[in-house]
């Protein structure tokens, strides 16, 4: 079952890599081995425009997500009872389980209202922003409290004890604990933006059109193949990516366990000598 899980899993994307070197026009037709497909895709100002909107718009998204996500879980975890808990708590999962398609639609309705009452924002990449952030911080602050409530917090007694102000405490220790949640949740955010179809299609305006948009529409209309090549390129960027990944906590594991067990032997040598 496994084996035909990863099988339906991975089929697909070998296909699609195969399929980017066809020289027809036609996926389902070979015509031979050919890779004008990638020339033509480093050659079309339409895709080079839509991948740095949609790295621009990830990029920003997952910063202030991460830092309005952070700040809410800490609150969540940290502040055990204020007024209105119940109710930030709740504003704070419903993007976790509302929609995508009711999000884009009253995310949609309120820029039209603000922007006839005040002028702004003007659709387009800002609005694009401003929603991937509303439901890229839930996740951002789910993985922070989750993080914050394993965590003892006998570490930030002690420093308020010794004198430290809450907001050194938050800085020196805090955050430092911290700190794989918030690489995580900046992560997450990051490839929730860059994914993102749904909301970005309701929240759009003229010029702002993304990545996912643009894959969308030219498979929806069947034309231009160098589709295939763009994705056959995501795929070997994410494939490095995680094996980078992998590398990097391996050599981690193997360190850990070297100073572990040289901090055992010296452990035993000192029992040794006592004795």
């Amino acid at each position: 079952m496994l084996c035909l899980g990863f099988a339906f899993l991975y089929i697909p994307m070998f296909l699609l890599i195969f399929y980017s070197f066809n020289a027809s026009r036609f996926v389902p037709v070979w015509g031979g081995f050919s890779i004008k497909w990638y020339i033509t895709l480093f050659q079309s100002e339409e895709v080079w425009n839509a991948v740095i909107l949609s790295l621009e718009i990830a990029i920003m998204n997952a910063t202030f997500a991460t830092l309005l996500g952070a700040m809410a879980g800490i609150a969540m975890a940290r502040i055990r009872r204020f007024r209105g808990r119940v109710l930030f708590s709740g504003m704070i999962s419903a993007p976790l389980v509302m929609p995508e398609v009711i999000t884009g639609l009253s995310l949609l309705l309120l820029f039209i209202t603000m922007s006839e009452l005040i002028g702004w924002p003007t659709r387009g990449i800002t609005t694009i922003t401003i929603a991937h952030i509303t439901f890229s911080l839930a996740y951002v602050a789910v993985i922070v409290q989750s993080r914050l409530v394993g965590i003892d917090e006998s570490l930030e007694e002690a420093a308020q004890d010794l004198g430290a102000r809450p907001y050194r405490v938050l800085i020196d220790i805090t955050v430092p604990l911290i700190a794989p949640a918030l690489v995580a949740g900046w992560l997450l955010a990051f490839t929730l933006s860059l994914d993102d179809l749904v909301i970005a299609s309701f929240v759009s305006g003229p010029g702002s059109n993304t990545l996912p948009m643009l894959i969308y529409s030219r498979v929806k209309l069947g034309l231009k193949p160098d589709v295939n090549a763009l994705a056959t390129i995501i795929i070997l960027i994410v494939t490095i990516g995680v094996i980078i990944a992998g590398w990097i906590l391996s050599r981690q594991e193997k360190q850990r366990l070297l100073d572990q067990q040289m901090a055992d032997s010296e452990k035993y040598d000192f029992s040794e000598s006592i004795r």
